[in-house]
């Protein structure tokens, strides 16, 4: 078998695992698959010798790994493109996971929770954390492709880590059908305006974090506890909204529809019965690309 097929080959079988590190590294569907494109162009112009590579999987890491990095460091130099808070992109799959197998099996692997804290981190933190806690290379391997020594790269995974760290320290509900009737109570007691109920659903401390994009920049924002949650879910609900349920990265999501068309895609994180964090994405332009690749995978 010739070289070039056995790449090939080893390149598809790694490529869900290359593709869910291409969207922990950047958030970004459309950069990930152009990520793991120039991954495939930089090793398919230069001879391999795959008998010399004693662990092609780390090779192939490595690769796509480097060219996220530049890519990150790119995005930071143009600081105008994005105006406060952007949400990761989301993975969007069928409720009864009929969508393509592929897409189902790469949400259950990155959880939203965990994405959005890392579009938090610096460039190298993002990188260091990512390859060592979520991947398992070594520092060594990090270092070199950082230019920072091991020491220094085992403080930025530090760094990341401690971010991460904030996060509940909890495992969400898990059973599907448990977290739709969580969400749909939450919808129905929104539409009553009904403070009261809002409170017993959303978990105290539940979080709520909203990305209008450069579109409706008024719209992003961050809120903490379930007063101020609560009223801005009385407050802003839509009139007899339509609910396109979904999955988004493994938890339930739904496309929140008026009668003038999609509002917001929504995802939820569930704990004991309650709300513990939402994620709304108000962008409109961001909106329309997420319903576009929904409805690739749904019907």
């Amino acid at each position: 078998m010739s070289q070039d097929k056995n790449l090939t080959e080893q390149f598809a079988r790694s490529r869900l695992r290359l593709k869910a590190l291409a969207y922990r590294m950047l958030g970004n569907i459309a950069d990930a698959d152009d990520a793991l494109h120039d991954s495939w162009l930089r090793m398919s112009k230069r001879p391999v010798d795959l008998e010399e590579i004693e662990n092609i999987e780390g090779w192939l890491t490595t690769v796509v790994a480097r060219v996220c990095l530049n890519k990150l460091r790119a995005r930071k130099a143009r600081p105008e493109d994005t105006v406060g808070l952007v949400l990761p992109d989301l993975l969007i799959t069928d409720i009864n996971e009929t969508g393509a197998e592929h897409e189902v099996h790469l949400s259950e692997q990155v959880g939203f929770a965990l994405q959005v804290v890392l579009e938090t981190l610096a460039p190298a933190e993002r990188v260091a954390f990512v390859l060592h806690d979520l991947f398992g290379f070594s520092f060594d391997n990090i270092a070199s492709m950082l230019d920072r020594t091991p020491e220094a790269t085992r403080k930025l995974a530090s760094r990341g880590r401690r971010r991460i760290q904030h996060m509940p320290d909890t495992r969400f509900e898990k059973d599907r059908q448990k977290q739709r009737d969580v969400v749909t109570a939450f919808f129905a007691a929104s539409q009553r305006g009904d403070i009261n109920d809002l409170l017993r659903i959303l978990h105290p401390d539940v979080t709520f974090v909203s990305d209008g994009g450069i579109l409706r920049v008024a719209a992003t924002a961050t809120l903490r506890g379930s007063d101020k949650v609560a009223r801005r879910a009385a407050s802003f609900a839509v009139a007899n909204a339509n609910l396109r349920w979904l999955l988004v990265n493994g938890s339930t999501g739904v496309i929140v529809e008026s009668d003038h068309g999609p509002v917001s895609v929504m995802v939820f994180m569930i704990e004991d019965n309650s709300i513990r964090e939402i994620y709304s994405l108000l962008d409109p332009e961001r909106i329309g690309q997420q319903i576009m690749r929904a409805d690739a995978y749904l019907n």
